[in-house]
């Protein structure tokens, strides 16, 4: 496959009737490294503003004491972590943090919280924090993990944008990281959001010692969903002690961009977000990644329990890159600046 077969086929995936194969994204991962980043880079630039980067900050309502035994996750109660579970937040500490958001930057403001599906009571606590967000002006996305029949609808009633809910890996490598809930369970959920009328965020990790073509198995779920996911963040692992991945190699940062650049290939009108794990890139690699198509970041000081790349630090290498942030589905260009 070569870069001219790639312009060939962008228009169907553009408009979500494209079906991609295994084989043929395994295909994109293997062209020359500088050829994989201009093609990304030309579907990035055919679909979205060349330096605008989306600003997201994300906020943990509701930490620890998860019973799903995902293997990454150090709010799971089934691993050793030392994270105590703790109860819902209140309306007015979410509100703070959202002004406090907002005040940096951020466009979007997501509340995740650790629960196995929410409860009907959990569901509309959640959703007072979702319009009294909106109500400030900032879009709001949440992510409470599985939902139940008429729980996404009362969400969007309450003025909910987006809804996350990754799919994480392959269906073939998914047995090995999670036991507590089904591939189908996940489907399922995203369904529900759809038909809700609420946008998709839905993206997966690296580094769970998954093989370049489990990988590969990720994108072709992402892409081939009809339409595409409206956002598609890629995690990199956060390895934390007392999960059962703390001493999984390392990725290859060279395969972490490899992987941002094929998602933008395969969901050129989809926003990718750099996640978890941003905090240990080096600003080298994160360019890198801007270059291979990411336009979406975390910004602040913590991604749910783990660290994000400081605010003052985030707003150095915007300006060394001459990157602006750009509220969502505006054309307005704001400076980066608090």
């Amino acid at each position: 496959m070569n870069v001219t077969t790639l312009s060939r086929k962008s228009p169907s995936a553009v408009e979500g009737a494209r079906r991609w194969t295994v084989d043929e994204v395994v295909a994109l991962y293997e062209l020359p490294f500088l050829d994989l980043l201009f093609a990304a880079q030309a579907e990035h630039r055919a679909h979205h503003e060349a330096n605008a980067i989306q600003l997201s900050s994300l906020l943990s309502i509701k930490t620890g004491g998860c019973p799903e035994d995902c293997s990454y996750c150090p709010q799971s109660s089934r691993h050793d972590t030392e994270m105590e579970s703790e109860k819902l937040l209140d309306l007015d500490e979410v509100l703070e943090a959202a002004r406090q958001a907002k005040a940096g930057g951020a466009q979007r403001f997501c509340m995740g919280a650790a629960w196995r599906s929410p409860t009907a009571r959990q569901v509309e606590a959640v959703a007072e924090m979702v319009k009294a967000v909106k109500d400030m002006g900032l879009e709001t996305c949440v992510t409470l993990g599985m939902l139940k029949e008429g729980q996404a609808q009362l969400l969007k009633e309450a003025g909910l944008d987006y809804y996350n809910h990754n799919l994480d890996t392959s269906p073939e490598f998914y047995g090995q990281i999670i036991t507590t809930r089904t591939y189908q369970d996940r489907l399922d959920t995203l369904q529900r959001v759809r038909d809700a009328g609420i946008n998709v965020c839905c993206g997966g990790i690296v580094g769970l010692g998954e093989s370049r073509r489990e990988r590969a198995g990720l994108i072709v779920q992402l892409a081939n969903m009809h339409p595409h996911p409206d956002s598609v963040p890629i995690n990199n692992l956060v390895k934390v002690a007392g999960t059962p991945l703390e001493h999984e190699e390392d990725i290859d940062p060279f395969e972490f961009v490899r992987t941002v650049a094929v998602a933008r290939i395969t969901m050129p009108r989809a926003v990718v977000r750099l996640s978890a794990g941003r905090e240990a890139m080096s600003e080298t690699l994160q360019a890198l990644c801007f270059l291979a198509g990411a336009n979406s970041i975390f910004y602040g000081e913590k991604l749910l329990t783990t660290g994000n790349p400081q605010f003052v630090q985030d707003q150095a290498l915007f300006e060394r890159l001459g990157l602006h942030a750009v509220s969502t589905g505006t054309e307005s260009k704001a400076a980066i600046t608090a």
